[in-house]
């Protein structure tokens, strides 16, 4: 039997030229793990001097320190709890005095856990709408207002997800809030170009990152499952992202503005398509369907 996935390897090296982001500055939130962290490392190989925020100030200021040491390019640490405005004023203000403002901001920053929706709390609903809605709003506004003020252009990215299109039940909150980032991406690109700011969105599918999968599929159970579904037979990987993320923000995308690129192995439109499932019928099977079909008379 053919395994599809032995088709669609991944490449996990860097896909731009070195110095692709010489002299930028990137703000990378939840920068520290996952892919945030895979995007940092990919920018910072790439020659931005990035700065990594999020509330564990720990695990950033370890992972700034790995990445640095192997890129040679400065990676800052700053502690960011996106969910509070003022929190979010203090990290831009220690940035500015860091690096100055930024080139490429990237809003990574996410919580999400699987929950039937008649189990979900007010706060539930709440700690992942702050997160997610409120926090890509509150890092993009209070930088967008000192970047206008600046007359200084930007590269704004968005991660999302799949599900921000479609929905999807048992993430309903993670749905809600990730659909009204994409909003806020798509207004503000039509918005704030003139003054020098795109705006864009990527939509990963399923990629094994400690942070999400633990809570969204504390068993493992989903993940044979998963692959089952995705046309090109394997999960993604955190590099995969990195290199889109790198692109998406760099010099050879800048007539790119109010895009949703949706990286998924094809798992989205395999999930939306009526027939689909007809793939796990076999050749001997639709011999005797066309048989059958052959003799049905038209109406």
């Amino acid at each position: 039997q053919l395994v599809q996935s032995t088709f669609f390897p991944p490449a996990e090296g860097v896909m731009l030229p070195t110095g692709s982001f010489s002299n930028r500055v990137a703000f990378i939130t939840g920068g520290g793990t996952g892919l945030g962290r895979a995007m940092t490392s990919t920018l910072s190989q790439l020659g931005a001097q990035c700065v990594i925020a999020s509330r564990k100030l720990d695990v950033l200021q370890q992972t700034a320190e790995e990445i640095s040491s192997q890129t040679g390019n400065k990676v800052h640490a700053v502690e960011c709890d996106v969910r509070d405005p003022q929190a979010v004023a203090r990290c831009v203000e220690r940035m500015e005095t860091l690096t100055g403002l930024p080139d490429v901001i990237i809003n990574n920053a996410a919580g999400n856990f699987v929950c039937p929706s008649e189990r979900l709390s007010p706060n539930a609903w709440r700690s992942i709408t702050d997160i997610v809605l409120n926090g890509t709003a509150f890092v993009t506004l209070e930088l967008g207002k000192r970047l206008i003020q600046s007359r200084k252009g930007a590269s704004f990215l968005a991660i999302t997800t799949i599900y921000a299109e479609s929905g999807s039940g048992f993430v309903v909150p993670s749905a809600s809030a990730k659909a009204g980032v994409e909003a806020l991406y798509k207004s503000l690109a039509a918005e704030w170009g003139r003054y020098g700011h795109r705006f864009n969105i990527i939509q990963p599918g399923p990629i094994r990152t400690k942070g999400a999968f633990s809570r969204l599929d504390p068993t493992g159970a989903f993940e044979k499952a998963m692959i089952s579904r995705i046309p090109t037979g394997r999960l993604g990987k955190p590099a995969e992202i990195a290199n889109l993320a790198a692109f998406v923000s760099s010099d050879y995308a800048t007539w790119m503005s109010g895009a949703v690129i949706r990286l998924d192995g094809g798992e989205y439109v395999s999930m939306a398509g009526e027939f689909n499932e007809l793939r796990r019928v076999t050749p001997d099977q639709w011999k005797m369907m066309e048989a059958m079909i052959r003799n049905t008379r038209g109406s």
